[in-house]
């Protein structure tokens, strides 16, 4: 697959989880925005839908292309409007011009 930067017409912010204290002893988690206005290539890779105790579940995933950044982690989000991407694995190119975020789009 050729890369052209005039594919990255996506505009996306990359969030990194931050624990809260709930007040009680637990947390909860809460996502930061730490990279905002980031070009990006959305690409779907692969749809399925299941049904389980009588309620449907769509499972969408996809590749995100955006230029390198070496502080990016798995377990990290991807904020593209109003659609959100759990970051499952980071996945450099040769010349490190690139990253490949392989996601799971998540309802919030």
């Amino acid at each position: 697959m050729k890369t052209r930067i005039g594919d990255l017409n996506k505009i996306i912010d990359i969030q990194a989880p931050t624990r809260v204290s709930d007040g009680m002893g637990g947390f909860t988690v809460s996502y930061t925005t730490k990279y905002s206005d980031i070009y990006a290539a959305i690409r779907t890779l692969k749809s399925s839908e299941q049904t389980q105790a009588d309620q449907t579940t769509m499972t969408v995933t996809h590749k995100i292309r955006v230029r390198y950044k070496n502080v990016m982690r798995a377990g990290w989000r991807v904020k593209f409007g109003d659609r959100y991407f759990n970051i499952a694995g980071i996945d450099p190119d040769k010349k490190n011009e690139y990253l490949f975020l392989l996601c799971k789009e998540v309802k919030v």
